[in-house]
């Protein structure tokens, strides 16, 4: 009896086991309809409690609902919708030659007349951040590898992107609600790591501050950046801000890819992306991988720099910028002269599964590299300082040092960025620890700069300025947002060419260009930034105001402003 009852189980599970092999698509949307519905219920629910507690659930949900149709509806009429825009695609073509003029025309005709009215209404400092990217671009077509061979298309549409992100984000209050909501999740998502470092390290962790605080956020990020990576949102979004980027800047699919997934990973795990076609790309297309390498920063490191006290929906803002900015540069500085040989229609796909497994694998390289680099460019740079120091001595100027030196030099640039004269030294000084060093001390020293300023002390000490407005702590935030260094450029070279071997010797020709590009890029966001003004203060609750003369102040858009348009410095808290 026992046996039969086994074979009449077995003989019952192979039916079920048939049943779901021959119904196993009906099956997997009823399961996928159920726990649909059941998120809708629990959605409903929360909006109709308090609406506006839900509103961030109620927008990530419209969001994800527009894209899931978006993505099933590509898929299955992929065909039908092409034909249908075919035509327009068609007159487009034949009418491109006139109609790009008029658009280029109506473009800076748009930007000449916002630049007037907005300069009446709130001051003329802004101009001089918009003539700091107009000497920018200059630069690099002056110094361009193929002068006439640019193609302005991805030029002014990077810019143009910069120019859209930048009044959204730092403009518009909606726009600036969101990516400070999203800056202040992320660092409130970011102190979780608090909790495996103190049972790690103890209660005293923060005593080393660096060491037990900042590194292990980092591990915390790569992890949760492999996680996503795994369950395929970052391919997701990585994927539709690449075709983003194709599509209004006309640039390859490789480098779209390369540059929307720096906005999230590293400079060494992007490429890999796209690994297979590395070998087939140009050298443009090489310049323009490597560029947007050096201009963003990896979304593991953006925690760290959270940590040092920078506002974190400034970087967040800079990393978005700066992706279009990084073809911008790339193809001002490098013009393509060559065909490309990936397109779409080669059925480009990410190289996703090599992409998380490397994020997730080099968290602990990635900890130990900041940790040597950090120690190591510390030690050399107070070494520096006391050689500097000494040589100065003989000429009755002990005060010279490495940072003073830097700042001379890029003094002229980071005032042309808009930074305020006076702070242009202090800035110009951050920009050589970052080109010189990494960024890591360059964010270290500007976080010491903010404390100095909120904490309200003295501005001037022995005659050194202690700390900077908050307008030129925005852009210094936007100008040190990136990769581009000397450590970097090794780095890269490496990295870049273990994984396309045939292309090491064009690799190491133009990694130093990109470098500069890369730099450049960085600067141009932080035009922008300057360009759009009504971002001088980070925050928009519990105003502390630190001078406050017996003048009238009013409120204005966000800006505390004396009567006749000067700035009313504070902060929020």
């Amino acid at each position: 009896s026992h046996c039969f009852r086994d074979i009449h189980l077995e003989k019952k599970y192979d039916e079920v086991c048939e049943f779901c092999k021959k119904h196993k698509v009906r099956i997997h949307y009823v399961i996928y309809g159920i726990l649909i519905t059941a998120y809708l219920a629990v959605v409903i629910a929360a909006c109709s409690l308090n609406f506006q507690r839900a509103l961030p659930l109620f927008v990530v949900t419209v969001i994800a609902v527009f894209f899931i149709c978006w993505d099933f509806l590509i898929a299955k009429y992929e065909d039908r919708i092409a034909a249908f825009f075919s035509h327009g695609d068609r007159y487009l073509k034949k009418q491109w030659f006139w109609l790009k003029w008029v658009l280029c025309a109506t473009l800076i005709i748009t930007i000449i007349c916002w630049l007037i009215l907005d300069t009446t209404k709130r001051g003329s400092r802004q101009l001089i951040s918009f003539g700091g990217l107009v000497m920018y671009v200059l630069l690099m077509l002056i110094f361009s590898k193929y002068p006439t061979r640019v193609a302005w298309r991805p030029v002014f549409s990077g810019i143009g992107m910069q120019f859209i992100l930048g009044i959204l984000i730092l403009r518009t209050k909606v726009g600036f609600d969101v990516f400070n909501w999203l800056g202040i999740q992320i660092q409130t998502f970011l102190e979780y790591s608090d909790t495996g470092a103190k049972f790690v390290f103890g209660d005293k962790y923060t005593d080393h501050f660096f060491a037990f605080k900042v590194l292990p956020i980092v591990i915390f990020f790569s992890t949760v950046m492999s996680m996503l990576y795994h369950i395929g949102f970052m391919q997701w979004l990585i994927g539709k801000v690449g075709w983003v980027m194709y599509a209004f800047m006309g640039t390859t699919p490789v480098e779209s890819l390369v540059a929307a997934g720096n906005i999230f990973v590293g400079q060494t795990e992007s490429p890999l992306l796209v690994r297979p076609y590395l070998p087939y790309i140009t050298k443009s297309e090489l310049h323009a991988v490597m560029t947007a390498g050096f201009s963003t920063i990896a979304g593991s490191v953006l925690g760290a720099y959270i940590s040092f006290g920078v506002s974190p929906s400034h970087l967040l803002t800079a990393s978005v910028m700066s992706a279009p900015a990084s073809l911008a540069a790339s193809k001002l500085f490098w013009p393509e002269t060559e065909k490309p040989l990936v397109t779409l229609r080669s059925g480009i796909k990410m190289n996703l599964l090599e992409a998380a497994s490397q994020g997730a694998s080099t968290s602990i390289g990635l900890v130990a590299n900041i940790a040597v680099n950090v120690i190591s460019f510390l030690s050399l740079l107070s070494f520096l300082d006391s050689a500097l120091s000494w040589v100065g001595n003989l000429f009755d100027y002990p005060q010279l040092t490495f940072e003073n030196i830097c700042a001379y030099i890029f003094m002229p640039f980071s005032f042309m960025m808009g930074v305020d004269w006076e702070d242009s030294f202090i800035v110009g000084g951050l920009l050589g620890y970052k080109t010189f060093f990494n960024e890591f001390l360059a964010y270290e020293r500007l976080s010491k700069l903010i404390q100095n300023r909120e904490n309200g002390g003295s501005m001037y000490i022995n005659g050194v300025k202690q700390y900077m407005t908050v307008r030129s702590e925005v852009i210094a935030t936007y100008a040190l947002c990136g990769f581009a260094n000397f450590g970097s450029l090794g780095l890269v070279i490496g990295g870049l060419s273990s994984i396309a071997p045939s292309k090491k010797k064009e690799i190491a020709d133009s990694a130093f260009r990109a470098m500069i590009a890369g730099t450049a890029a960085c600067f141009m966001t932080a035009c922008v930034a300057g360009t759009v003004p009504g971002f001088g203060v980070p925050c928009v609750q519990d105003v502390k105001i630190l001078v406050l003369p017996l003048l009238h102040c009013v409120w204005e858009g966000g800006v505390v402003v004396f009567n006749g348009g000067d700035f009313c410095w504070g902060f929020f808290s």
